[in-house]
């Protein structure tokens, strides 16, 4: 299921909602149950019940854990079958996606969290910081929270700081969890992962390589307004073979980065089992798998400028398609 937080146009201005991609349209999920429970089931109260399984935002969708996804499948199985209703109370159940805008999976993530898990990037990187690569990345998963108060979406601008010269973009995916849990073991993981989506973290990289010799971590390298971009659509976990997924990046429609996820050093199913040691995770929770090998200008030689098309691919969940813009 490719699920989506999307924005359509109402008498009283936008409304947030969530739903699925369906081809080349979206369902809103809610409507969609409504109509489900009040016509195949005769439920009389189906607003009602349906307001309370799946809610207008994602994060509370998955939080109601698999009684909400049991009852999107339902809706989805059952709209659009001839002679059934497409809207109820004046809501429309299916919408053109050319009539919605896509937003970030969930705007607001609880936390996110990156990884730096590809050893040909790790290379790059430290090649052009004249260092070598610690013996300790090989045996410990190494992370760093980063801002997850202000998420940007599908066609949301690539905004360029004040103080960089050099913008980047990073090829990622990311995983989403979907269940509270404290010291997960490696084999139980898939147990707590709900989806993925595609991650493109933003980098100001001259004042990151400043600020990665203070030995603390990235600060506003990679910390300003729309620096972390997700989507278009959060694809749950039963769909995507995460450990073998192809990645691309496009820049103005020329193939720029191009990577695999079999090529992470820790799997999720590893990195999660580490960053969870004595530590809750919570629904809503991203880990973004780290950038692949060749994944960014920095590792090219050749920097992207404002105007330019940006567009991240990873099969099995589309293409996330951002435009970079002049300075702030």
């Amino acid at each position: 299921m490719k699920l989506v937080t999307f924005e359509v146009n109402s008498s009283i201005g936008p409304l947030r909602r969530m739903g699925a991609m369906v081809e080349d349209k979206v369902v809103d999920l809610q409507t969609a149950y409504k109509l489900y429970l009040r016509e195949a089931r005769g439920v009389r109260r189906a607003p009602e019940l349906a307001s309370a399984i799946i809610p207008t935002e994602m994060l509370a969708f998955i939080e109601n854990g698999p009684v909400a996804l049991e009852a999107a499948g339902q809706a989805l199985d059952h709209v659009g079958t001839p002679g059934y209703p497409m809207e109820i109370g004046g809501e429309k159940a299916v919408h053109r996606a050319g009539d919605v805008r896509l937003r970030a999976p969930i705007p607001r993530p609880v936390s996110l969290r990156d990884t730096l898990n590809f050893e040909v990037h790790l290379k790059n990187a430290m090649k052009a910081l004249n260092r070598a690569v610690p013996k300790l990345w090989y045996e410990l998963p190494t992370f760093y929270r980063t801002t997850h108060t202000n998420v940007a979406g599908p066609e949301d601008p690539i905004l360029w700081p004040s103080y960089t010269e050099q913008l980047d973009y990073e090829l990622e995916f990311a995983c989403c969890i979907g269940k509270e849990g404290k010291s997960i073991p490696r084999d139980s993981v898939s147990d707590y992962i709900f989806g993925y989506t595609i991650f493109n973290d933003i980098s100001a990289r001259d004042i990151l390589a400043k600020e990665m010799g203070l030995g603390v971590g990235p600060a506003k390298g990679k910390n300003f307004e729309n620096a972390n971009i997700m989507g278009p659509c959060l694809v749950t976990a039963d769909e995507i073979d995460a450990d073998n997924v192809r990645m691309v990046a496009r820049i103005n429609g020329e193939v720029w980065s191009e990577g695999n996820s079999k090529d992470m050093h820790f799997k999720f199913a590893e990195l999660i089992e580490y960053l969870s040691k004595d530590e809750p995770i919570y629904p809503g929770e991203f880990i973004a798998s780290g950038t692949v090998g060749f994944g960014c200008c920095m590792e090219l030689g050749k920097w992207i400028k404002p105007g330019d098309v940006v567009e991240l691919e990873v099969k099995g969940i589309g293409v996330l398609r951002n435009t970079v813009v002049g300075k702030t």
